[in-house]
């Protein structure tokens, strides 16, 4: 057990200054996006502007009929249907991929993987660290939202905002969960990147299209975007029913990726 807490406090103290970086670069976009919103408040173009957009990409790129007058509307807009899952998938995805198939490429896989503890135990560790990360993120990204949003009376309820949070948390666990079960099943670091991000870009597509085109609306429920920003977290609330899909999904990664790491022979690297 020592050594297993070992590997999850490693893994993190090996990306703290990674950590750190991503933190501030998220904490300085959300600063530009408050220091925007005064000037965007107050200008009915803007929201003339989303509605003359194709409903394609209203639906696409700004969360379908979101108020830019609203700080909830603006930061839906602006942070939450786009940039803020794409940072956080982006951290996620290669986070997951350097969990098991990053030790292979650097050749410390035999290290880890052949020393008296389980694999199963070892991908959970890891896992466990990404979760972490992603969780430091997403809070640093909530607590920002609120603090900064504060200062130039863009208010928004701190309990929705945790709830949004919440659920952008998982949805990068979920694709960081995709990476490590391709790294740690094939052992192909690149594959285990381009992979996710792939299905990341087409599942952010269903879920847009698939609130304006008929024959998508019963896939776009199969997306984790959907499980995310369905039920707008940032004016509902937690959704207890996509919390499920999303933990589900990431604990069924997690088994084969368990699976799949012990089925590979690393002694040969």
């Amino acid at each position: 057990m020592t050594m297993l807490s070992g590997i999850s406090r490693k893994t993190l103290r090996d990306q703290r200054f990674g950590l750190l970086g991503w933190a501030a670069g998220l904490i300085l976009l959300i600063a530009m996006y408050v220091a925007m919103w005064p000037s965007i408040r107050d200008q009915p173009s803007m929201r003339t502007l989303l509605d003359q957009m194709p409903e394609a990409l209203r639906g696409l790129f700004s969360a379908g009929g979101a108020d830019l007058s609203t700080p909830t509307g603006y930061v839906q807009v602006e942070l939450l249907a786009f940039m803020g899952p794409m940072l956080l998938l982006i951290y996620a995805i290669t986070t997951g991929a350097a969990a098991i198939a990053g030790e292979e490429e650097h050749r410390t896989a035999d290290l880890l993987l052949t020393c008296g503890v389980r694999r199963s135990d070892v991908v959970l560790h890891k896992a466990a660290a990404l979760a972490a990360g992603v969780t430091a993120l997403a809070l640093v990204t909530g607590a920002a939202l609120v603090a900064e949003g504060a200062l130039v009376g863009m208010h928004l309820p701190a309990g929705r905002v945790a709830a949004a949070m919440l659920h952008l948390a998982l949805l990068a666990l979920v694709f960081g969960s995709l990476a490590l079960a391709i790294g740690a099943t094939f052992g192909h670091a690149g594959a285990s990147r381009a992979i996710p991000a792939a299905v990341a870009v087409l599942a952010y597509v269903v879920n847009g299209l698939g609130q304006v085109i008929g024959w998508l609306r019963p896939v776009r429920k199969l997306s984790p975007f959907y499980q995310y920003l369905g039920h707008d977290p940032l004016r509902t609330g937690v959704s207890v029913a996509a919390l499920l899909v999303a933990g589900v999904t990431v604990a069924a990664l997690l088994g084969v990726a368990m699976l799949g790491v012990r089925r590979r022979d690393f002694s040969a690297q």
